[in-house]
């Protein structure tokens, strides 16, 4: 079993996407502030950083989600796109010259009872580059040793990664993820059939509210999910919708707005 209670709320990136308004300084009850609070009261967090690590921890959540690629110089770094802040392609510069944290950094920096789902993002030159220092390989000790200390998902959209890592992270629980509106039926049965155990699907891909007969109901393809011995992460479902995908049975909510499904789900 991957995740103990059900529904896991997982910090998408942290505190969510982009840049995410927490208040500075929590009153009564603490959260965040009403829609029209002014921004001077608000502390503006980066994703993939610490700071929105840790305070999605501060939220209450036991898990986050962090995005890794590599750099020129076989470090490893957050970022979700292949590209840093100043639009240069990660793999042309340092990490040093990225600016952005080191996956070392992180893991130090996190409580080691705080569980981490590590979204690994594969490159184009990885198809080319020598196997020694393509994404998999470089994050391969790195993940051995942090599951020594703390609970991990290894989650990626690239199967050929989470198969090369399988053999050699044993214990470590591994995730196929999905892009978009990717049919629900391939995901499922492509996690099942790779042997993975879970299965990441964007909300998308349920279609809960289009009337798209061809989509299995939410509860339907839980439930052949789990006989297929997978676990279900919705990605990015709105505040709104939490209830329907626990009630739905899904094992976890990767999520931007941190606050509103947790209030959602009290």
């Amino acid at each position: 079993m991957i995740f103990d209670a059900k529904p896991a709320i997982i910090g998408h990136r942290g505190s969510g996407t982009g840049t995410t308004a927490l208040k500075a300084a929590a009153e009564a009850g603490g959260g965040t502030g009403p829609a029209g609070e002014s921004a001077e009261a608000r502390e503006v967090l980066a994703e993939n950083t610490v700071a929105s690590l840790l305070a999605a921890v501060d939220a209450g959540l036991s898990w986050v989600e962090i995005d890794v690629q590599r750099t020129a110089d076989d470090e490893l770094v957050l970022r979700h796109d292949p590209t840093g802040p100043a639009g240069t392609f990660l793999i042309e510069g340092t990490a040093d010259e990225s600016g952005l944290p080191r996956l070392a950094e992180v893991f130090e920096a996190l409580p080691p009872e705080v569980a981490v789902d590590v979204d690994v993002k594969t490159i184009l030159e990885d198809a080319v580059d020598a196997p020694a220092r393509r994404t998999g390989a470089l994050v391969l000790p790195a993940l051995a040793r942090e599951a020594r200390r703390r609970p991990l998902l290894v989650t990626s959209f690239d199967p050929a990664l989470l198969l090369g890592l399988r053999d050699s992270l044993p214990g470590v629980p591994l995730g196929l993820l999905t892009w978009l509106t990717f049919p629900l039926s391939h995901g499922v049965s492509a996690a099942a059939n790779l042997g993975l155990q879970a299965v990441g699907l964007h909300t998308g891909s349920f279609g809960l509210d289009r009337g798209d007969n061809r989509i299995r109901p939410l509860e339907h393809a839980v439930e052949v999910a789990h006989q297929a011995g997978l676990e279900v992460m919705a990605w990015c479902p709105a505040a709104k919708d939490a209830a329907r995908y626990a009630a739905g049975g899904v094992d976890a909510l990767v999520v931007n707005d941190v606050p509103g499904v947790v209030a959602a789900l009290s």
